[in-house]
């Protein structure tokens, strides 16, 4: 468990909010709006109705008690950028902040920010790619150049022994689990076979994955 300073209660705020207290995170959220404060006290450790761009409130916070700032401003640019240099003098242990364009993302990386996130960005990248081919169930991005796809098991593959296969060596693509009715199977070995009506986690660099599944 962790302790969580979250900035800014828009919608992408709001629903990071709720899915920490899913994940059962300690969470103190901030905003100006009253009303926004109010909507995600069911979720929260601590709300504050207060202004990121002050440094007298944020002080106030004891923002280096947190392990995690999240500044999800997304409207106001400049309150951003302001909110997450603040955090960062006044001794932030890692800050998050939100990007909506790649200049932002610079100007938030030397003022402060440790990661920038892209929502808008990287759903509709997530969104390209799930739904350009019909077999592509899922997509994880884990940098520039490796991913994490969730793929229909080809017909030509079933029946057949992941040995048989040999993807790793052929393809140079990991498999990493069977989905069968939302369960996962990780008990794979070369005599495993490929079963029907299944989907499969593969690993690997992204160009390695669409040259095997002719994405």
């Amino acid at each position: 468990m962790k302790s969580i300073l979250l900035i800014g209660l828009g919608r992408f705020g709001r629903h990071a909010v709720m899915k920490l207290d899913q994940l059962h995170h300690e969470v103190m959220a901030v905003d100006k709006d009253e009303q926004r404060v109010r909507a995600v006290l069911p979720y929260v450790t601590n709300a504050q109705i207060g202004d990121g761009t002050q440094e007298e409130f944020l002080s106030s916070l004891g923002v280096s008690n947190f392990d995690v700032c999240i500044v999800a401003i997304g409207d106001d640019f400049q309150s951003s950028l302001e909110t997450t240099s603040l955090l960062k003098e006044l001794g932030a242990k890692m800050v998050i902040a939100r990007a909506a364009r790649d200049v932002h993302a610079k100007f938030l990386l030397k003022n402060g920010a440790d990661e920038v996130v892209y929502p808008e960005k990287q759903l509709a990248e997530w969104t390209a790619i799930r739904y350009s081919a019909n077999h592509i169930l899922d997509y994880i991005e884990l940098d520039e150049d490796n991913s994490i796809f969730e793929i229909s098991i080809p017909k030509a593959w079933v029946g057949k022994t992941v040995g048989q296969l040999d993807i790793r060596k052929k393809h140079n693509i990991n498999l990493m689990a069977f989905k069968h009715n939302g369960f996962m199977n990780f008990k794979i070995d070369p005599d495993t076979i490929f079963p029907e009506d299944d989907s499969m986690l593969v690993l690997g660099n992204i160009k390695d994955i669409q040259k095997c599944f002719r994405i």
